[in-house]
């Protein structure tokens, strides 16, 4: 009995943690599988598993084309281990999910058959490389496969997803907009086509119809506004009209009209996903409830042991006191249970951020009671607790950067520096004295450890350089400004004491892991289109010093782009001849500036080259930053115009009844706590009221989600009702993208 007891803790847990970070594997429940499923999600794991996977797309960095070449044993060895993991995560995978939903998970399936496609050409490529034949190491290309189609990597799949949902809304637009461009070319065409104008490079202009397309598909990114206008401009200035119209129609219209699509479609998409996460959450703890519940009266309920059983099972590291703040808020009457309602809240409590204060006394009251406590010893301390006192810190920065930037040969310059260097150490010292050190050197206060860190560091080296140049001839002036560049980081700290400017880094902080989800988007996007560049271009351009005698050295080593834009332009490092190379190449593209001169370096390739730029602009530029600029919208709207939510205000009053509470912007007068920064900012002011001596404090942290599944439901967590349950787990996972989950399907018609 007790056994199974046990079990079923064990498992209503995993539901728990399931919900808590919205994973939606349908995972076995005997014993064994579950504890399985527990290894397959230790952080470990996916780090190990992570690791390989940016180890197996970093090879190309070691093979031919190498920026750092390694023997063809050693990387085809390390491919190898990568993908025997790859092969032990997903056979580990495979022990915990049913069978047959592991042989219709498309991304299982995706994943053996990159193996293979791996295995197969790493074979045939070592072959021929045996015989000195060379060969195209093609399965190059589905490396990325591993970094999308892992569990882990749901956020990645999630965005493919939007974008494969979003296409055929953007390729409407973008018919239209071709539409447009075939039309203006066709009207350059026969305004320009035969008045034997030329181009600054005594190039005929606008007489190839192919060429007109791509000059003006060109224009449309203004990379080379105004240069394609001119011959045209020279010739009558009345041409000009048809130049502001094109990019008046084509610029800012169909690229604003893009944007406005593809965020309406993506805003679609992601909402009925994030409906789909949030039923599937709740079956999920509906099914945890469901192991754990009691009969009490007319009801089942959990009882608070079990609770706690639970809680210290899915959250190990939060502390006692803020499982016991958890269990008031979900047993708010004290009845020694928890009903099904608050029961299922417990996966939004846990993602909540809460931070616990505990209250010190500092060791000089303790030391010398009567000194620390002395008159002036309290105005000191008020006057450092005051918020003049950071403003007049701000003013003193703000003066310092504006020391930096004049010349340091400067006799009085280079003493300010001393000057301002003893008011640093000064306000760290009196912040120390005010503050008690433990709490003002904790794990969540960065400011603290960067200020003291840059000024001590800045101290160290300005010592060390007066000493050696007084010595010696050594300067290490670099060094000192590095510091003085770190120093006037400290700049930020204004911009954290500004409400306003405080929601814009509120929601820099709140984005960032989003970034990296897009991050790897890119990444993969980066991956598909430098291999297949280097393939396309590789040894196509060459670098050469300024100083070199090389034959060809001042057109790239091609003599096809002598005279060229390229080549006067000096981009012969913009190449494709390694993976990082090719790298620099895609992000020059993706800013879109001078992108056509880049294109100039396929020139001997010109047709297919074209093909490559475009391609990659549509995909990077137009549809995958156009979403990225899409979430940020979304993510800014949230910030300004949604309140907390139920859960954020039920453990905010919760802190404020049990009288442990802080306010952010609050700092309460004498005790220590009331002096610490928090995480986010300052918890500095004027007013408040005295808490306790002894003891705990909360508050919820400025930077509230664990999760970016937990930021993008709090986008539309309004219109998710909580008592609606949703439809069981089959019906949810059966449901299509684009299909909502119905409203109405509640737990009792779905059981």
């Amino acid at each position: 009995m007790a056994e199974g007891a046990s079990q079923d803790l064990l498992l209503a847990a995993a539901f728990v943690s399931d919900a808590q970070y919205n994973r939606n594997i349908p995972f076995r429940t005997s014993p064994e599988a579950v504890r399985l499923y527990y290894l397959y999600n230790h952080w470990i794991m996916r780090t190990v598993t992570y690791f390989f996977i940016f180890l197996n797309l970093s090879l190309a960095v070691f093979e031919e084309p190498a920026v750092y070449p390694l023997p063809f044993l050693v990387t085809s060895l390390i491919e190898v281990l990568c993908l025997l993991v790859f092969f032990g995560r997903l056979t580990h995978f495979a022990k915990v999910t049913l069978r047959n939903v592991f042989w219709k998970d498309t991304k299982n399936i995706c994943i053996m058959v990159a193996i293979l496609l791996s295995l197969t050409d790493l074979a045939i490529y070592g072959v021929l490389r045996m015989y000195n034949m060379r060969s195209i190491r093609w399965s190059r290309i589905v490396r990325p496969i591993f970094l999308i189609n892992f569990a882990e990597s749901r956020q990645i799949r999630r965005a493919f997803r939007s974008i494969r949902n979003t296409l055929p809304e953007i390729t409407y637009v973008f018919l239209l907009f071709m539409f447009s461009l075939l039309m203006f070319s066709l009207m350059a065409l026969k305004l320009f086509g035969e008045r034997n104008l030329q181009t600054a490079e005594g190039l005929p202009y606008f007489k190839n119809y192919l060429e007109i397309v791509f000059d003006l598909y060109v224009l449309v990114t203004t990379a080379n506004s105004p240069d394609v206008m001119m011959p045209a401009f020279d010739f009558s200035s009345w041409y000009a009209l048809f130049f502001i119209a094109f990019v008046i129609v084509n610029t800012y219209i169909f690229m604003s009209l893009f944007l406005a699509v593809v965020y309406n479609n993506y805003k679609k998409h992601l909402k009925n996903e994030i409906r789909k996460l949030a039923y599937m959450k709740h079956r999920k703890m509906i099914e945890a409830f469901n192991l754990l519940k009691e009969e009490e009266g007319a009801q089942f309920v959990v009882r608070e042991a079990r609770w706690k059983q639970l809680v210290k099972l899915v959250a190990p590291d939060i502390s006692n006191s803020h499982r016991e703040l958890l269990l008031c808020i979900s047993d708010n009457e004290q009845k020694g249970f928890i009903d099904k309602k608050s029961f299922v809240q417990l996966a939004d409590l846990l993602n909540i951020q809460v931070i616990t204060l505990k209250i010190r006394s500092h060791p000089l009251g303790q030391w010398m009671p009567r000194v620390y406590k002395s008159a002036v010893s309290r105005f000191l301390r008020s006057m450092v607790r005051h918020r003049g006192f950071v403003w007049t810190y701000d003013v003193i920065i703000l003066i310092n950067a504006i020391f930096i930037a004049l010349d340091e040969e400067t006799p009085y310059i280079s003493y300010a520096e001393w000057v301002f260097l003893a008011l640093y150490i000064i306000e760290i010292l009196l912040k120390v004295y005010t503050y008690e050190p433990r709490a003002f050197f904790g794990k969540n206060q960065f400011w603290n450890w960067f200020d003291t860190l840059i000024i001590f560091a800045a101290l160290t080296a300005t010592v060390l350089n007066t000493t050696l140049k007084s010595t010696t001839k050594y300067n290490s002036q670099q060094i000192l400004d590095i510091v003085f560049i770190l120093r006037v980081l400290r700049l930020i700290r204004i911009v954290d004491s500004i409400q306003r400017f405080r929601v814009i880094m509120n929601t820099l902080i709140n984005i960032v892991p989003t970034m990296l989800t897009f991050g790897g988007l890119t990444l993969v996007v980066y991956c598909v289109f430098a291999i297949i560049g280097m393939e396309l271009f590789h040894g196509k351009i060459q670098f050469f010093p300024a100083s070199s005698n090389v034959p060809h050295a001042l057109e790239c080593g091609n003599p096809a782009l002598k005279d060229s834009l390229f080549a006067r332009g000096k981009y012969c490092k913009n190449n494709f001849n390694n993976f990082a190379s090719s790298f620099i190449v895609l992000m020059e593209l993706t800013v879109v500036n001078q992108w056509h001169d880049i294109l100039c370096g396929g020139r001997s390739r010109l047709e297919p080259a074209k093909l490559y730029f475009i391609a990659f602009h549509i995909v990077m530029v137009i549809i995958i930053v156009n979403i990225f600029v899409s979430f940020i919208l979304e993510a800014f709207f949230v910030e300004y115009s949604l309140e907390k939510s139920e859960v954020e205000t039920a453990i905010e009053q919760k802190i404020q009844e049990l009288g442990m509470g802080v306010q952010e912007d609050e700092l309460q007068q004498e005790q220590l706590l009331d002096n610490m920064e928090s995480a986010e900012h300052d918890l500095e002011g004027e007013g408040g009221t005295k808490p306790q001596s002894k003891g705990l404090v909360f508050k919820i942290a400025s930077k509230r989600y664990r999760t970016v599944d937990a930021l993008l439901q709090r986008m539309f967590e309004a219109e998710i009702p909580l008592e609606d349950e949703g439809p069981s787990f089959d019906e949810i996972l059966n449901l299509s993208p684009t299909a909502a989950v119905p409203s109405n399907l509640t737990l009792e018609n779905t059981a």
